[in-house]
């Protein structure tokens, strides 16, 4: 045994007070290389043992860091660069919109480099080999033991003293562990042919299952179900019915549940006549100005003044404060936000009746906001 290279004093414990006792006193004599096992975690062991944030955090910042640096720029390059389009005139490159993608590919950068920074560096993976695994020490703290190892390698370490100060704190058994030949003769097998040929078979297989699982088995008998459902899709025949067609037009005269189709498509004169049901309530005006601020304020402004917050990428609308909107009923105001106008697109789906009510109201206060009466600075 004195031939072999000495790696650790270790001395066991019989109950977590005894080992929470005894780190503490290691802690004060000034101990930095050493380790403390138990087979279950002892609160407080942290504080007792005085140990430094762990340098895996920092590991994880920065290839989270890296990660939202790298689904920026893609994104960016995707959308702005690489294949820009022009979708109502928004911004080419919409930040909010690539929100979800950007903190996925955080999580995932730092989730995953994590755990291979801590295999592959900490862990000093493929190598497995340690000098506590199968000695009577490590069984003995897997099962019912509390152990302390101090290293050798610790500047405080002398073998007398570390001895002694086991027996002070009351160890029920103290013995050395040495070094194995593997660890002695260590070397990075990252790189090992052994260990790449593993990599590429392990590649290999996973790949081949899953298109196997997902080209093959997911459309064979019975994993079918998701892919051969009881249901008419787009442009496809139907036996249902007799001519087989899977696409049907409604039945003349009727209309949806629910859904009454406005009645003055095309015709801005008789929809003129349209009163606004609605009353400028406190309610109905917040409504109104959230509605308009979301739908509208992106080519009129927030002020209707047609400075479009677009930046070049639209035309600008004209005024809402011109004296012919102004002069316009509200139920003209309403058709042109159902049909839409010149380049301006219909807004009937995007709103409820009641929100384009809403909306009026809001710009009717805005025009008299901008065009107040004489008797409105009274």
């Amino acid at each position: 045994m004195s031939e072999k290279k000495l790696y650790s004093y270790t001395a066991l414990f019989n109950t977590p007070d005894e080992i929470i006792h005894a780190v503490e006193k290691v802690s004060e004599k000034g101990y930095k290389n050493y380790d403390v096992n138990t087979p279950y975690p002892v609160h407080g062991m942290d504080g007792a043992m005085k140990l430094p944030p762990s340098k895996l955090g920092y590991i994880a910042l920065v290839l989270g860091l890296s990660g939202m640096m790298a689904g920026l720029l893609m994104t960016y390059w995707m959308s702005a660069i690489d294949y820009p389009i022009n979708i109502g005139g928004k911004p080419i490159f919409s930040f909010p919109a690539y929100i979800p993608i950007i903190f996925e590919i955080t999580v995932l950068f730092a989730a995953v480099g994590t755990v291979l920074a801590m295999l592959l560096f900490f862990f000093k993976l493929p190598n497995n080999s340690h000098p506590l695994h199968g000695t009577n020490y490590m069984k003995a703290v897997s099962s019912d033991k509390f152990g302390i190892s101090i290293q050798v390698d610790d500047k405080l370490f002398v073998k007398e003293e570390v001895i002694n100060l086991f027996k002070e704190l009351g160890s029920t058994e103290i013995n050395p562990v040495y070094y194995d030949e593997v660890e002695i003769n260590y070397k990075n097998k990252i790189f090992e042919p052994k260990f790449i040929m593993f990599l590429v078979v392990a590649f290999i297989l996973t790949s081949g299952a899953t298109y196997v699982t997902l080209n093959k088995l997911m459309f064979m008998v019975p994993f079918d179900w998701m892919s051969n459902q009881e249901k008419v899709i787009p442009q496809s025949k139907s036996m249902f019915y007799s001519d087989g067609f899977g696409m049907r037009t409604p039945v003349e005269g009727t209309i949806a549940r629910g859904h009454i189709p406005y009645p003055y498509k095309g015709d801005l004169e008789a929809a003129s006549a349209m009163p606004n049901p609605l009353l400028p309530t406190k309610e109905n005006m917040k409504l109104g100005q959230q509605k308009y601020d979301t739908f509208c304020s992106l080519c009129h402004g927030y002020h209707g003044e047609g400075d479009s917050r677009l930046r070049g990428q639209f035309p600008n609308p004209p005024s809402l404060h011109s004296e012919k909107v102004r002069n316009w009923s509200d139920g003209s105001i309403y058709h042109v936000i159902m049909e839409g106008q010149n380049i301006m697109p219909a807004y009937s789906s995007q709103l409820t009746n009641d929100e384009k009510w809403a909306v009026i109201l809001h710009l009717r206060a805005l025009q008299r906001s901008l065009n107040a009466k004489e008797t409105d600075l009274q």
